[in-house]
């Protein structure tokens, strides 16, 4: 997880000729998609008051999305790297109030209309896919099909490991996690859908409700390395790196959409998003990001807890974006 107000800045302009897969910067820039992270450094989004009034405050000021980070437990000592700091280590406090993101989606698919809902990134070794399967169909059919994942395999060892993952099989048991989400929401047979893996084992499994979206909810790969990036070519609906930039970004989207290519998948149909900050983010710099692929600009904004300068900031985003 990326702490908001310290998001690294993916998308340096890259010098170079547009590849196969690349569309002129014009449209994409046109139809580019802005999210924007909860400030959970601020220590308030799991207040119900500030958090309903922030995200109407998002949904108002014409941003896509909101989304929502995820740590199960954070331990107060860890030998783990952070690996988007160099000292090695979040910069969140051990004891900051860090909501559950899928219950913080749920709470706040009541308070807005349209805006969507995101992770970003959830860790899924944390998670078992047959109850994680229902959870996000279910909050993707009561918000009307507004629900988006990003989910990535973690970096804090003891975290996974207390939630009862085994730490250096998470990159398998995620394909095979993500195997089951969608056995699970694309069948509809009478007699429910079977699965023999590795780590999972069921027969005739229902599960109901659906997403709303035929093929499910919509589910991104976070990340830095070749294997988020192959992951998100074969198994994804997009990928968001994290924490790269210049050539090391663009090897990424090359190899995600190669993988996607050698899996006889559309690579066009998958989306990349690239972060940057509320409060620098502009035409120019969107440019920039669409000029590298970019559908979606993922932004991090100041981790104040007054509700009123969140909300001010927010506004002269839009503003300069002319969102609204």
């Amino acid at each position: 997880m990326r702490v908001p107000g310290k998001l690294p800045v993916s998308g340096t302009p890259v010098q170079r000729e547009r590849g196969p897969f690349e569309l002129p910067v014009l449209p994409r820039l046109r139809s580019m998609k802005y999210a924007v992270i909860a400030p959970v450094a601020a220590g308030t989004t799991a207040d119900p008051e500030w958090i309903a009034a922030y995200a109407r405050h998002v949904e108002s000021c014409g941003f896509e999305s909101i989304v929502a980070v995820e740590h199960a437990v954070v331990m107060s000592r860890y030998s783990s790297v952070y690996p988007y700091d160099a000292s090695g280590k979040m910069e969140l406090a051990d004891d900051c109030r860090i909501p559950d993101p899928l219950d913080l989606m749920a709470f706040l698919a009541g308070q807005t209309t349209r805006l969507g809902l995101a992770t970003g990134v959830l860790v899924l070794p944390n998670h078992h896919p047959v109850v994680l399967a229902k959870r996000l169909a279910t909050i993707d059919a009561l918000s009307g099909g507004r629900l988006r994942i990003c989910a990535g395999m973690g970096w804090m060892r003891e975290e996974i490991e207390a939630c009862g993952a085994p730490f250096e099989a998470r990159g398998r048991r995620a394909n095979e996690q993500i195997e089951v989400l969608r056995k699970l929401w694309d069948d509809t047979s009478a007699e429910g859908v079977d699965h023999h893996g590795e780590f999972f084992d069921f027969e005739h499994a229902k599960s109901y409700p659906k997403p709303v979206r035929a093929g499910g909810v919509p589910l991104h790969i976070g990340g830095h390395s070749k294997a988020a990036a192959r992951r998100a070519g074969r198994l994804g609906n997009g990928l968001q790196p994290l924490g790269v930039a210049g050539e090391e970004l663009a090897s990424l989207v090359a190899l995600m959409r190669e993988e996607a290519e050698r899996a006889g998948r559309d690579p066009e149909a998958l989306e990349l998003s690239l972060g940057h900050l509320v409060s620098k983010i502009n035409p120019d710099r969107a440019a920039k990001l669409a000029a590298q692929g970019a559908d979606r600009i993922v932004l991090a904004a100041n981790p104040t807890p007054d509700l009123s300068e969140a909300c001010d900031e927010l506004s002269a985003c839009a503003e300069r974006l002319e969102l609204s």
